[in-house]
């Protein structure tokens, strides 16, 4: 650490010299400096680092374990506003995390913290936090309109804005004709629709949901998902669990992967992606005169797969830079003239990802 050479005061030797050692003697500049934490933190950082995870979802180091039956294991994360997906097979830890950072279950080891709460705060922790599970569990008898409007007067808005928010989100849920239904006569997918009006009904800054688009048909999974990047524009934090790969590489911001209980990998897929240096990468060229392309980028040691697909209008290169291997296809087109159809990673995906990343042992994702 530069200047740790420091005297009690916070002062190093260099600064004492030629200086007034006492309180008086220091500028207003100095003393901002010396205002420090224990840790030798001042207060604006302090302040900087408590506005930064009053932002996030915090998991510092936390474990959950099922009496011998690991839960997840020392997970550390921090997850920004924007649509966040958490991606793994069946038993990989996805709920777990999802019930420890809504306050459904408590960590054996580690600390988790939602935009600066503790779920040790129910009462400040639950107005923040919106949960949309992945099973039904209604109270019998009671119509969509019903069940919502009861939660609004649970959480103790007056009767007015109750009502206001109830149907707000039954609308905003494409339910408004069904309000008065019950709910135990709602298919599959109005049921998924009205228990995400109810997680949104209290105005939460975090929704989380557990596999939200199973059972929609594909209208109504196009508008929930646009209900989603509204939401993250807003502001929110989105955390969305999905088997369905090719809707998380569409809609996520960031993937958490996760295998037995692990986090495996974090952040944007092509992020993800960059890092796994020692994993070729897999470019689709479709193109006219592919057989000239694989003569020519076999000459150079950037490339070390190229498979011809059997229409002949194409070929799939496998490269360990791909910075390079693209400038060399620009110089290969343009000087054998190739007439080119499309150029794209063949697995810059969350699926191919992962399947990397935890090999067979991670399970079948969809």
């Amino acid at each position: 650490m530069s200047g740790a050479n420091a005297s009690p005061a916070g002062r190093s030797q260099q600064e004492m010299s030629g200086a007034n050692a006492s309180p008086a003697g220091r500028s207003q500049q100095e003393m901002s400096g010396a205002n420090a934490s224990p840790a030798g933190r001042s207060h604006q950082e302090l302040l900087a680092h408590s506005e930064v995870a009053d932002r996030l979802i915090v998991f510092e180091n936390v474990s959950k374990f099922y009496g011998e039956v690991l839960g997840v294991n020392r997970v550390t994360l921090s997850i920004e506003p924007g649509i966040t997906s958490l991606v793994g097979p069946n038993g990989a830890g996805k709920t777990t995390l999802m019930n420890l950072m809504t306050g459904l279950l408590r960590p054996s080891k580690g600390t988790v913290r939602v935009l600066g709460i503790s779920p040790s705060d129910p009462e400040l922790f639950f107005r923040i936090v919106g949960y949309c599970s992945q099973f039904d569990a209604f109270p019998k008898g009671l119509s969509g309109y019903q069940m919502i409007r009861s939660m609004m007067d649970l959480h103790g808005f007056a009767p007015a804005d109750a009502e206001a928010r109830t149907w707000n989100v039954i609308e905003r849920a494409g339910m408004t004709d069904a309000a008065h239904r019950r709910v135990a006569g709602y298919s599959k997918g109005m049921r998924q629709r009205i228990r995400l009006a109810l997680a949104l009904a209290h105005d939460p800054k975090v929704l989380v949901l557990d596999e939200p688009l199973n059972g929609l048909d594909p209208m109504a999974r196009a508008e929930v998902i646009e209900l989603f990047r509204k939401f993250a524009e807003s502001g929110m934090h989105v955390v969305i669990s999905s088997h369905i790969m090719h809707e998380v590489d569409l809609i996520s911001d960031t993937v958490v992967m996760m295998s037995s209980g692990y986090v495996v990998a974090e952040g944007d897929i092509q992020g993800v992606r960059s890092e796994m240096e020692e994993h070729p990468i897999q470019i689709l060229i479709r193109c006219d005169r592919p057989g000239v392309v694989a003569s020519h980028v076999f000459q150079h040691d950037s490339v070390v797969e190229v498979k011809i697909h059997s229409d002949g209008l194409g070929l799939l290169i496998a490269t360990r830079d791909a910075d390079r291997f693209y400038e060399l296809l620009n110089r290969i087109v343009l000087e054998n003239k190739i007439a080119v159809e499309s150029v794209a990673p063949a697995d810059e995906n969350v699926n191919a990802v992962y399947q990397y990343l935890v090999g067979s042992n991670g399970g079948a994702l969809r």
